[in-house]
C-alpha cells in the first residue's frame, strides 16, 4: 500500500524562493512511494490546526518554510495523540534548528533526507502552554524576527535581525527578575534572557555554552544583565558577536525546568515569533516528544557526542565560572 505524506509550505517564507522549486521538491517527495497532499499556508498559525487535524493514517509530514513554520507543526504535533515523523526542508531566513540537526539549505538535498531519512527524538519546550522547538527569550534582539519586515529578512538574511536590534539600542528596555531552578536560584535585573536547545540562535553559533544535545531532556539557559553603561553594553554585544560567553555579566548553566517571575510582563519569542506577554512563567522539557527526520550520517554522528559526553562530568557554571 503506498504511503501518505502531508507536504505543508509557508510560501512566504524566506525569499519566497520555494515557489521556483515546488515542482522539484514534490517530485523528490513522490518518488519515494508517496502519495502526497501539498497545502501552502494561509495565515499565521494555519500550520498548527492543519498538522492537529490530520487524519492518523498518514505516515509522514513534510514541512518547509522558516523557524516559526516548524514551530507551529510541532506545536500541532504536540496537541495529537498519535505522533507523525516530521521531515524539514529549511526555506526561512535563519534556519537555526536545521543548521543544528545539519539539514542542508540545499531545499532538493533537504527534501531527499526527508523522505528517506532516518528518524530523531528531539526534546521539544513548554512555555506555559505555548510550545517552542529550540529557544524561547527575551529582551533585546527578541522582538526583532517578528517586527522586522518580511522583505528586509528575505534581502539581508541574519543580517535584519542585526540591524533592526542596533536601531534599538538607545531604548533598551530590561526587567527585574527572579530565576529559580533545581541547579540555580537568583534574581536581578536584565536585558536578555534565553532558554535554548540549539548550536545556533538568530544566525550565531556557539553563543547557547558547550556540549548541546538535542534528546537530553536538559536546556541551556542564559541570562544576561543590564549594563551600567555604554562600554558594558559594547563589550557584550562584542561578545556575541564573535561568539564568546561573557561571563562578567552572564548567567549560563543547564537545566530541566525554571520558573522567571517578574513584577510586570514581560514579552517572549518563541523560535523567533511572538509568544505572549507573562508575569510568571514556567518553561520545562518534554524530552524526545517528536521525531525529526536527518540523514543517517547526521544521525550517527549526533548518538556518538551524545555518548561521548555523558561520559564527562555535568556543569552548572554561575555568572563567573562559566
Amino acid at each position: 500500500m503506498e504511503k501518505k505524506l502531508y507536504f505543508i509550505y509557508n510560501p512566504l517564507a524566506g525569499k519566497g524562493n520555494i515557489r521556483g522549486k515546488l515542482y522539484e521538491i514534490i517530485q523528490t517527495l513522490a518518488s519515494s512511494e508517496y502519495e502526497v497532499t501539498v497545502y501552502p499556508t494561509r495565515e499565521p498559525r494555519d500550520a498548527i490546526e492543519k498538522v492537529r487535524e490530520l487524519p492518523d493514517d498518514y505516515d509522514l509530514i513534510v514541512c518547509s518554510g522558516g523557524d516559526g513554520t516548524l514551530d507551529e507543526v510541532v506545536t500541532g504535533m504536540m496537541q495529537r495523540e498519535h505522533k507523525i515523523p516530521i521531515g524539514y526542508i529549511p526555506a526561512g531566513s535563519c534556519n537555526d534548528f536545521a543548521r543544528s540537526l545539519q539539514i542542508p539549505n540545499n531545499m532538493q538535498q533537504a527534501a531527499e533526507i526527508a523522505v528517506q531519512g532516518q528518524n530523531f527524538a528531539v526534546d521539544v519546550g513548554s512555555l506555559g502552554e505555548r510550545n517552542f522547538v529550540y529557544v524561547a527569550a527575551f529582551g533585546i534582539f527578541t522582538d526583532v524576527s517578528y517586527s522586522t519586515k518580511q522583505g528586509m529578512k528575505n534581502v539581508l538574511g541574519h543580517m535584519a535581525y542585526i540591524l533592526e536590534g542596533m536601531k534599538r539600542l538607545t531604548s533598551v528596555k530590561s526587567y527585574y527578575l527572579k530565576v529559580t531552578s533545581a541547579e540555580m536560584c537568583f534574581e536581578g535585573d536584565f536585558l536578555f534572557g534565553m532558554v535554548t536547545n540549539s548550536r545556533s540562535v538568530g544566525g550565531f553559533k556557539s553563543i547557547v555554552g558547550k556540549n548541546v544535545i538535542f534528546d537530553d531532556g536538559i536546556y541551556e539557559v542564559t541570562f544576561i544583565q543590564r549594563p551600567r553603561n555604554a562600554m558594558e553594553l559594547q563589550e557584550i554585544l562584542a561578545a556575541l558577536t564573535i561568539s564568546q560567553i561573557d561571563t562578567k555579566y552572564m548567567y549560563s548553566f543547564r537545566s530541566s525546568r525554571i520558573v522567571v517571575e517578574s513584577e510586570e510582563p514581560v514579552p517572549w519569542a518563541l523560535d523567533g515569533e511572538y509568544g505572549g506577554e507573562y508575569e510568571r512563567v514556567e518553561i520545562f522539557n518534554n524530552p524526545r516528544a517528536v521525531e525529526i527526520r536527518t540523514s543517517p550520517e547526521v544521525l550517527a554522528s549526533l548518538k556518538e557526542e551524545e555518548a561521548r559526553q555523558s561520559e564527562e562530568p555535568a556543569e552548572n557554571p554561575g555568572p563567573d565560572s562559566f
